[in-house]
């Protein structure tokens, strides 16, 4: 026997015992620096080496020095990574020497370093702490920096989790870092000695706060709480002050005084701006008795440590010497001004560290000053005779505000007897089993560990703190997942506590207990339980053996807690020495604590939880709810007990345990129970309930074998020996039944703890039977607590309980027959609350009561209630206000209900609302079922009958999503495209596009393959446009040199003829990277390990037919000098504008491009303005800027300051602005040093300043930049060359400076902006140069003879674009026509034609909103004498035709600018048309004009088709394109390749806005006036050229299959906005496709029936469809199952649905089946399959070939297993094989919705008349076989009639078929039954009305009248009705 059975002494057993050594220490060894670290002083004391290095064994841990154990330090806790796949690990953080290690483990993971950090000097503190990041909106929650800090002698290095590094100077001394909920606490270091002692000392700070590493360190402030100082904030300059604790989480700190001794809590927080105001504030009146404000102490010493002032220099003596006591402390401080240092670079950024701060003495702490006599409570008071002249020291004041503020909560009271060595050596929070919370702290001086009971207020920052318990202890440590905490004793034993409650001893297996060899022994009470079952001797005999007795009562534990170290445990001290002995606990994580052995040696050993099973757990839970907290307490420690001890069961066991020990707690003798005793046949275990004991040797004795012969146990062993087994199903055996019947019935015992809780236990177990029947997962263990159930419902005589158990489990309860007698008197309990019933009386609109349930216990229960009432009641409000019109929340502790309903509220009609608007229903129900979590995983084990109203809420919210629901909503909706469009995932790249003939080394060096190519193949899958365009704007490869060998041509000849021809090409090439610059614009994400790579711009040429090679630099021709310098520029910006906005890149990789040989520098120095125009020029370092601009090198500072502008678009950036002022000579003040600075960055920088102050209407740089316009040649030569192109750069920088300001210029009336433009345009006398430089224009230029008035040449462009920007979209008609063309010929004489095109152009932008896409707007332009003079053949001889047929081209040219303006990136069909037809009839009057004109319009047609690709503009650049002969010079190739680049804008992902800032670039880019060479600046900077990106903005959508995340063709319906031009619009396009402008659009919606339906609301904001933009574009669709993509099925004819639907045979056809639902339903096509040979016949395969179909069809899958259940049902049903009705309480829910009026009507009304998700033909083919079953069963002579009359039934009576009728039919229990007397019912109608009342379906009266009245009456009445 004693095989099976072994006695155990009286303690829990601690598991898992496992020897431990900080994980860094092993790995610190192997690390490279180990040496110098010495780090093998850092073994186990067996194993360490001595200090000097020698190789000596030291021989014990009390010879080493406290120096050297400081040496190693580290921290435990527990992992709390969302993203790790392990469920639950340990972090550990070790330090030693200059390392820290953070490794990381688990129980499934070995030890392994996650990080490890090696730093400069030696680490005195590493730790954990969270900083706070704010966000820039209110609203949002600050994002959580988790960091590590590395605290060294002069800084702190922070380290954070996602790869930043800070380091923090110290200006002072720290002693300790804390970690809060705000960040780092830190505490100032004191030395006393005194260095520059003043008694008139102010005292400093000593607690500093650091809420980020980048912050300034602040002084933290307190509010005490005293007799006076109820009010006082200060700041905490206590030196006897010491932080011994914080926490976050209530975010406190604990305090200790040095001087009184004295524990204190403070709540940390926020500072008030009161508080801050109070601290700071400076007193007006200098002889106020408060004091004065003190002059900056604190900065001065923080500041001038950092400024380098030592210690000793006369400036800080004479700054201690002089401070006086004053108030507040250091509220002001002095500050280094400099606008571009942060305050926390002002503080300590230039601290050495190697110079430690100054340490001050703290002997005149408070006031030990003569002056002052106030005794030590008002220490912070002034001393009388400060004065304002002492305080004055620095005249620069500037407070350090504090950020945090203390305020205290408690402090101990102070003991008459204390010792001065009582600081707390730990500190920890811990709580109970009953949710309590302690602050505990272990005073080791008196071996005690205080406990301090607080509660949470209302207000978080607020605790209310209770008594003090204080329990005898040597150490401690929490146990946070156990709600415990584990205490070492004096004498050494561990003590399980949770809260202040003693649980028991923990008995650590292999570690000897100190007590067993000590002489004395402590006396203990003893307590009614120790006699439950255990044998007096087996009691007396361990206690002669052990100290412990069983489990005594909490209360008297706390009793006699006092007397727990009566032993000396110093007593022996010769054990102490020769057994190693439990010495300290640490690193306590979770239920894991290290034991620190006395011989070094430590140990990790777990505690065991208080239940591994989740039924056991749910049950307790549900037990502490419910009763008293002191009986809740003892019941759990009691459980924890008998189920820890060791030996105890195995987890399949664990509820035979529970079920034992609970009843016997409640007065039952478990013995007597058949049915419990039964139990323990499965149970290796005592019936004994008392905890058992372990025992320290493995011999036992003959008492122990009487006591077990005379034992219970050993009777049923043998018992089991003679019957077998016997399970728990069948627990009737023959000679239980005989014993039984010979006994009299059992009384509980009344004197049991839960005796009097019994009818609440009761009850809140039964809720807790009804929350298990809601979850598929959890109903084996309803099965198991229905046997506990019936039992207590049979003894508290609750028939009606006992009915509906029996209904639930008819053949499991009718083998229960016992019953006890419990002495309570009549036990009233309310009707027995059902959900099932509740959710069905719901579904038929019957009136409803509040459910009972727990809270925090019965959340599903809670959840379901609440769905049903919002969706099939109707109710918006049951989930927010009116939560208790249905449910009864019960209260904790005591069986009362809390929420008592409103009597309106307690039976309520189920006011069903038919005309609520059913998908509001739906999508408010599936939203608040994901704010719950609520997750499909959770929906899966749902109960299927119960899950049907919410699986239909979802798939209606499925058909009709909404575009910015969450991730969460999505993925329980299953629209995974949706989901993935919240989750912002990218669609992945194709294969770059390739012309059909090229090879892959020729592909590589174009600069054109990262296009995207399966989103191109889409857009343009007719035709191969995009090869065609990359065809024509490649330049890296030789050109084709074609030139006829003429006879007569010499050969040297005929090579100057060829040279002569390439250079022509040239002109062509080296424009080209112009436009392929736009075509590739964002397309590329480069590879951050590799450079960017740059097309090679290829000048040389291929003569045919024999390929030879022509060149230029032969020498045989003359070619300019530089001529590739902008073309290498402009290939860099090419190169570098593929670089997409969303790439990877950082300074260093900018720096890593950089090239080699200094031929490649101008392409560089494009690539620079690249990187700035698309954004990312913003993470290059200061220091290369400043690098990169002393180089001197134009062309870098050109696009460098054109870069960072450009980036920096509209900030106003300070720094941006300096670095451009010093390029503009009129930015830097008069007397400021002439700098050299080249014309072309003078003209960079001015358009600098324009795009840096964009749109602000800047005063200073308005006026600056219109003097600009017209800056005069100075009297030497500077400013004399190029003149044009700096005043167009300082007029387009004044438009943008002033963008559609109109005259609503703020603060610039006196500058007359219009007017002085208005002169620059047209002429006039020239006005005195005002401002900080008009010195420098006093003497007139000694080349230039201008004379007093304005050079109309030069201002005019500049002035008149200028007003365009100003006056943009105004409609300003007074401005505009300033602007109109002349309408005299003696005007026309005086402006250039080019001027024409500009003025118009201006005056038609600024009235926008007259520019029409026809050609009668166009000529309306024109003026009159123009318009009658133009082709007219009879001409006057004053006119010059000449003149006027130049100023008609223009000016058309001009207004055609316009339209493309206005219309740019709409692809406008009207200003395509006309555009065109302006191209084709463009007359011809010189060949420059001509070109001029027509390359104006072909820019203007491509603006309007951007990014479209359009054929016909294609053709017409490609007929340009071939153009290179006569004057068609590098200009005009720019503009027609600019035209092609637009065209095909970005791949066609991009096209342009019409916004201000966007037309502005455009005028930049498309000035009219193109170099006539590659070298040309003259009128118009070519880098400016580029700025036309600025314009382009991502609006191609693009459909992606979320499954094959492929882009594919989808429908889409886009809605316009109405506007004056038309109504609101609705056009279907085929997606990819371009959108047009967002505020034009009301809606976008993605179209079925290929795909599941998607809308894109605009109304609520553009943000989230131009968040879809900015990602490529890319929106998720997802395929409906059974539909084809339209790539492969154009038409539709080849879907699933196109053949006849009605034709369901169990043929195979071809159809897309979802990958999402095929794996998971596979086994049930399988079974089906199986079906046809194994199981079923025919018709059954057809029925489930029609389902599979539907499902597939409908797109519900996930209605299969409910199809599938229901036929089941059925089946089990017609074999009467039902032992539970579960599955047919399933079955009728289903048509009670179904068969729902109310919810039929609002789906037919709300959902476009489609059904509900089952299918029509399914259900009646169900519910007629389970009638058929039931009406089968009725017939004959019956039972139900006896049931119905409320006679007595046998148990053969009581048949499972009976049970299931009653369900099926809802009829309600026998109680209700009996009060409306059916028996006497003489009438259908008296019957149809009493049926009525109950409830009863008009179906079941059907069955039951004949029952009832007799089959002849029943008819009779039928028909008479």
């Amino acid at each position: 026997m004693s095989n099976v059975y072994e006695e155990r002494a009286t303690m829990i057993a601690a598991g898992e015992l496992q020897s431990f050594g900080p994980f860094g220490r092993e790995h610190c060894k192997n690390h490279p620096n180990a040496v110098n670290l010495q780090l093998r002083q850092l073994q186990p004391a067996s194993e360490l080496w001595s200090s000097d290095g020698a190789a000596g064994l030291v021989g014990s841990l009390q010879e080493v020095t406290l120096q050297e154990k400081k040496r190693e330090c580290w921290l435990l806790r527990k992992g709390s990574s969302v993203d790790s796949d392990e469920m639950e690990y340990d972090e550990e953080l070790y330090a030693a020497g200059n390392m820290v290690i953070w490794s990381k483990g688990s129980k499934s993971q070995a030890s392994h370093v996650y990080k490890a950090f090696t730093v400069d000097s030696p680490v005195q503190q590493a730790l954990w702490c969270n900083f706070g990041i704010p966000q820039k909106k209110k609203d949002e929650q600050e994002i959580l920096e988790k960091t590590v800090c590395i605290v060294q002698s002069s800084c702190v290095n922070v380290h954070s989790v996602t790869g930043k590094d800070f380091i923090s100077p110290l200006p002072f001394q720290v002693s300790n870092l804390w970690p809060t909920k705000f960040g780092l606490l830190l505490e100032r270091c004191f030395e006393h000695t005194t260095v520059c002692f003043s008694v008139f000392r102010e005292p400093l700070p000593t607690v500093f706060s650091m809420l980020h590493p980048l912050d300034e360190i602040a002084p933290v402030v307190c509010r005490p709480t005293g007799l006076f100082e109820a009010a006082r904030v200060q700041y905490v300059s206590d030196s006897t002050m010491k932080i011994v604790f914080s926490n976050c989480e209530p975010s406190i700190v604990m305090t200790y005084d040095t001087v009184q001794c004295i524990h204190s809590v403070w709540a940390l927080r926020k500072v008030t701006p009161d508080e801050q105001s109070t601290v700071l504030k400076c007193p007006e009146q200098v002889d106020t008795p408060q004091g004065l404000m003190p002059p900056s102490f604190l900065t001065t010493h923080l500041r001038n440590v950092s400024r380098m002032d030592s210690p000793g220099s006369p400036f800080h003596c004479h700054a201690l010497h002089n401070q006086n006591r004053m108030t507040s402390s250091p509220g002001l401080h002095s500050r280094t001004h400099s606008p571009s240092i942060s305050s926390m670079a002002a503080l300590s950024r230039s601290h050495s560290p190697g110079m430690a701060a100054p340490s001050f003495s703290v002997a005149a702490r408070f006031n030990m000053s003569y002056h002052s006599s106030s005794p030590r409570g008002h220490s912070f008071l002034p001393s009388p005779n400060s004065t304002a002249n002492e305080s004055v020291l620095v005249p620069e004041m500037e407070p350090i505000v504090p950020d945090l503020c203390i305020e205290q909560l408690w402090s101990e009271t102070a003991s008459s007897h204390r010792s001065m060595s009582c600081q707390a050596s730990k500190v920890f929070i811990t709580s109970d089993l009953c949710e309590n919370k302690y602050l505990c702290f272990l005073v080791e001086s008196h071996q005690q560990l205080r406990c301090v009971k607080f509660i949470e207020s209302n207000n978080p920052s607020q605790l209310i703190f209770a008594s003090v318990a204080t329990i005898p202890a040597k150490d401690a440590a929490p146990l946070q997942d156990i709600d415990a905490m584990l205490v070492l004793e004096a004498n050494g034993s561990l003590v399980l506590y949770t809260g202040v409650t003693r649980v028991s001893k923990v008995f650590v297996p292999g570690l000897l207990s100190p007590t067993f060899s000590l002489s004395n022994h402590v006396t203990h009470l003893s307590t009614p339980m120790d006699s439950v079952s255990t044998p007096a001797k087996a009691t007396g005999r361990h206690i002669g053996r052990l100290e412990e007795v069983a489990m005594p009562s909490p209360v008297s534990e706390l009793r006699g807690s006092t007397k727990h170290h009566e032993t000396s445990w110093l007593g022996d001290y010769t054990f102490q020495q020769s057994v190693p002995y439990i010495h300290a606990l640490r690193d306590p994580v979770s239920s894991r604590v290290t034991l620190e052995l006395s011989n070094g040696t430590m140990l990790r050993i777990t505690i065991p939880e208080i239940a591994t099973s989740e039924m056991v757990r749910k049950c307790l839970q549900a037990v502490r709810f419910i009763l008293p907290k002191e009986t809740a307490m003892k019941v759990l420690i009691k459980w924890y007990n008998i189920y820890n001890a060791p030996g105890g069961p195995s987890a399949h066991l664990e509820w035979n345990l529970f079920v034992t020990c609970f009843m016997t707690l409640m007065g039952y003798n478990t013995e007597r129970l058949g049915w419990t005793r039964n139990l323990h046949f499965e149970v290796p275990l005592s019936p004994v309930i008392a905890p058992k004991k372990a025992r320290p040797s493995d011999t036992g004795s003959d008492e122990d074998w009487d006591y077990m012969w005379c034992s219970d146990y050993h009777r049923q062993v043998v018992f089991r020996h003679a019957c077998g087994a016997v399970s728990l199903e069948s627990t009737d055996t023959s000679g239980c039944e005989e014993s039984l019947s010979s006994t009299p019935a059992l009384h509980l015992d009344p004197s049991a703890p839960l005796f009097p809780h019994i009818p609440a236990l009761f009850y809140v177990l039964h809720l807790l039977y009804e929350e298990l029947k809601l979850d598929e997962l959890q109903r084996s263990g309803g099965r198991s607590l229905v046997g506990l159930l019936q039992q207590l419902a049979r003894d508290l005589q609750l028939e009606e309980y006992i009915d509906l158990y029996w209904r639930d489990y008819p053949s499991f309860i009718t083998t229960f027959k016992e019953s006890c007698i419990i002495d309570q008197g009549q036990v009233c309990l309310a009707e027995p609350p059902c959900v099932f019933s509740w959710l069905s009386s719901c579904l038929r609109g019957e009136e409803v009561a509040p459910f009972p349930y727990l809270p925090g216990i019965c959340e599903r229960t809670k959840l379901l209630v609440l769905s049903y009432a919002l969706y099939i009641i109707g109710d918006d409000n049951a989930t927010s206000v009116d939560v208790s019109k249905y449910l009864a929340k019960l209260s904790a502790g005591g069986f009362v209900c809390t929420e008592k309903c409103n009597p309106c509220f307690s039976s309520r009609p189920s006011c069903m609302k038919p005309d609520a608007p059913n998908e509001s229903l739906a999508v408010k129900l599936v939203v608040w079922l994901t704010s719950e979590g609520f997750t499909l995983k959770d929906l899966e084990s749902v109960p299927f009958g119960v899950a049907l109203p919410i699986r239909d809420a979802i798939y209606q919210c499925r058909e009709q999503p909404c575009s910015d629901w969450s991730e969460d909503v999505c993925l329980l909706i299953g629209r995974q495209d949706l989901t993935k469009q919240a989750h912002k995932v990218t669609v992945a790249k194709g294969k770059a596009v390739s012309a059909p003939a090229t090879t892959e080394a020729e592909e590589e060096e174009d600069g054109m393959t990262d296009l995207n190519q399966d989103v191109i193949s889409l857009i343009w899958s007719q035709d191969l446009r995009v090869h065609e365009a990359r065809r024509l704007l490649q330049s890296s490869r030789p050109v084709r040199v074609s030139v006829v060998h003429l006879p007569e041509v010499s050969d040297h000849e005929y090579i100057e003829e060829k040279e002569n021809k390439l250079l022509q090409l040239c002109q062509r090439t080296m424009a080209l990277p112009v436009g392929r610059g736009l075509f590739t614009l964002f397309s590329y994400h480069p590879v951050p390990t590799e450079p960017l790579p740059v097309p090679k711009l290829n000048l040389t040429g291929r003569a045919p037919p024999q390929n030879t090679m022509v060149d230029l630099n032969s020498g045989n021709i003359d070619v300019p000098p530089n001529m590739t310098s902008w073309s290498s520029f402009h290939n860099g910006v090419a190169a570098g504008l593929k670089i997409a906005p969303a790439s990877q890149v950082d300074s260093a990789w900018i720096a890593y491009n950089k090239p080699k040989s200094p031929e490649l520098a101008n392409e560089y120095a494009g690539f620079l303005m690249a990187l700035g125009l698309n954004g990312h020029l913003t993470k290059l370092a200061t220091l290369n800027i400043h690098d990169y601009l002393t180089k001197g090198h134009e062309m870098t500072s050109i696009g460098l300051l054109l870069g960072v502008s450009a980036a920096k678009l509209s900030t106003m950036d300070m720094s941006i602005t300096r670095l451009l002022s010093i390029h503009i000579p009129a930015l830097l003040p008069p007397t400021s040093t002439e700098l050299d600075v080249p014309h072309n960055v003078q003209v960079a920088a001015v358009v600098g300043i324009g795009l840096v102050y964009q749109g602000t209407g800047h005063r200073h740089n308005a006026e600056v930049l219109l003097a600009e316009i017209g800056r005069p040649p100075g009297p030497e030569m500077e400013y004399c060359t190029d003149r044009e192109s700096y005043s167009l750069a300082a007029g387009l920088a004044l438009g943008m400076v002033c963008l559609g300001h109109g005259s609503n210029l703020i603060g610039m009336s006196d500058l007359n902006v219009p007017e002085q433009l208005y002169q620059y345009m047209v002429g006039g006398h020239r006005r005195t140069h005002a401002g900080i430089n008009r010195e420098k224009h006093k003497s007139p230029s000694y080349q230039i003879k201008e004379g007093d008035t304005i050079n109309v040449d030069v201002t005019c462009p500049g002035a008149t674009l200028a007003l365009a920007m100003i006056y943009l979209k105004t409609n300003n008609r007074s401005i505009a026509d300033w602007l109109k063309a002349p309408d005299t010929m003696f005007l026309l004489d005086f402006i250039k034609p080019e001027f024409l095109l500009l003025r118009t152009l201006a005056r038609c932008i600024i009235m926008w909103d007259e520019i029409l896409p026809n050609s009668e707007w166009v000529s309306s332009n024109v003026p009159q004498i123009i318009q009658e003079n133009i082709g007219n053949p009879v001409v006057s001889e004053d006119l010059n035709m000449e003149t006027l047929a130049q100023a008609h081209d223009y000016i058309i040219a001009g207004a055609c600018m316009a339209v493309g303006f206005r219309f740019a990136g709409s692809a406008n069909s009207d200003a395509f048309d006309c555009l065109v037809r302006r191209f084709v009839s463009n007359p011809s009057t010189g060949h420059y004009n001509l070109q001029t004109c027509l390359s104006m319009v072909l820019l203007a047609l491509s603006m309007v088709m951007a990014g479209s690709g359009n054929l016909k503009v294609l053709q017409l650049c490609r007929f340009l394109h071939k153009r290179t002969s006569g004057e068609m010079n590098y200009g005009f190739h720019m503009a027609h390749h600019m035209a092609l680049g637009l065209l095909f804008l970005g791949g066609g992902r991009y096209t342009l806005s019409t916004s201000n800032s966007a037309i502005a670039a455009l005028l930049c880019a498309l000035y009219p006036h193109f170099p006539a060479h590659s070298t040309d600046n003259r009128y118009h900077l070519q880098a400016l050229r580029h700025l036309g990106v600025l314009a382009a903005e991502p609006r191609l959508l693009v459909p992606v299959d979320v499954d094959t995340l492929k882009p594919c063709y989808a429908l889409l319906d886009v809605t316009y906005k109405e506007t004056p031009w038309y109504e609101e619009t609705t056009v279907e396009l085929m997606a990819p496709t371009m959108l047009p402008e967002l505020q034009l659009l009301k809606k976008v919606k993605v179209k079925g029936p290929r795909y599941w339906e998607l809308s894109i609301d605009m109304s609520k904001g553009t943000q989230h469809l131009e968040s879809i933009l900015s990602r490529d574009g890319v929106l998720y669709v997802k395929l409906r199952a059974g539909q084809l993509p339209y790539k492969d099925d154009p038409r539709g004819w080849k879907s699933l649905l196109a053949p006849n639907v009605n034709n369901r045979n169990s043929e195979v056809r071809t159809f897309k089946v979802q990958t999402s639902w095929l794996s998971t339903y596979n086994p049930i096509l399988l079974w089906c399959k199986r079906g046809t040979t194994c199981f079923y016949k025919r018709d059954t395969l057809a029925l489930f070939s029609a389902i599979l179909y539907e499902c597939v069809t409908q797109e519900n899958p996930e209605m299969l297993p409910t199809y599938i259940a229901i036929d089941q049902a059925v089946r089990t049903l017609e074999q009467t094989e039902m032992c539970e009705t579960f599955a047919l309480w399933q079955m009728r829910l289903v048509l009670e919705l179904c068969e729902s009026r109310v919810l039929q009507h609002r789906l037919r009304e709300g959902a476009q008349g489609r059904g509900l998700l089952l299918s029509s033909e399914f259900l009646p083919v169900m519910k007629n076989s389970a009638d058929g079953t039931l009406d089968r069963w009725l017939t004959g002579d019956h039972v139900l009639r006896s049931y119905m009359s409320g006679q007595s039934l046998t148990e053969d009576m009581l048949s499972n078929m009976l049970a299931c009728f009653l369900v099926y039919h809802s009829i309600p229990c026998l109680s209700k039954l009996s009060a409306t007397h059916l028996e006497g019912s003489t009438s259908f109608p008296e019957l149809l009305l009493k049926f009525s009342q109950l409830g009863i379906p008009v179906r079941a009266l059907l069955r039951l009248g004949p029952l009832l009245l007799g089959t002849a009456g029943f008819w009779t009445g039928q028909l008479a009705c």
